[in-house]
């Protein structure tokens, strides 16, 4: 299969990307378009059209790349609000409807959520946005055309991302076990189905 990855340079991304080259094809794009990957920025509805117009049809769409960040409620603005809308629910959402034409018939769409398991300060906003996006992948399935699935991958904190940010990693989930959901999405038959590995 032929499969554009985005965020592939990510933590999450680069172990999908290591999964998913042993037996398939990975086109890497990511908003700071290095050498190695096509650019795409997700809050730009052009930018969406111009990479698939570079890239040509595909069977799959993997998306990594999505965050929103935590901030306390009374820090929240309007503006913020809608940064954190913009870049994580309605960028995916956009990739999702524009990426359609893009796919093969039986192609398949990946998006990331996210989860808190415990409750968490300032975590309104991202737990608005996440669960927001996973109401939309599980709306979205049944509406598909030509026998395209859409699915989402709901990782807690990875524990490198936890030894990045120097915290203890020890309740993080290992970036290849998160890894592992994004490849059984792509290549299982599954639809409108939230993976949320480690649980």
């Amino acid at each position: 299969m032929k499969i554009l990855l985005i965020g592939a340079g990510g933590t999450i991304g680069t172990a999908v990307a290591a999964r998913l080259e042993v037996r398939h094809e990975i086109v890497r794009a990511s908003r700071s378009g290095a050498a190695t990957t096509v650019p795409v920025d997700l809050t730009d509805a052009r930018s969406i059209d111009a990479l698939f117009a570079q890239i040509g049809t595909i069977d799959a769409i993997v998306c990594c790349a999505a965050s929103a960040p935590l901030c306390p409620l009374d820090y929240l603005t309007e503006d913020f609000i809608r940064e954190g809308m913009q870049a994580k629910l309605l960028g995916q959402i956009a990739l999702v409807r524009h990426g359609l034409t893009a796919l093969r018939d039986g192609g398949s769409i990946t998006l990331t959520s996210g989860r808190f398991d415990t409750p968490l300060k300032g975590s309104a906003l991202g737990r608005a946005v996440n669960e927001g996006l996973e109401g939309f992948v599980k709306g979205a399935a049944p509406d598909l055309p030509r026998g395209l699935r859409v699915n989402a991958v709901s990782p807690g904190w990875v524990r490198e991302t936890l030894q990045q940010l120097k915290l203890d990693p020890t309740p993080g989930i290992p970036a290849q076990v998160v890894a592992q959901a994004y490849v059984d999405a792509v290549e299982c038959s599954i639809n409108g189905m939230i993976l949320s590995p480690g649980r």
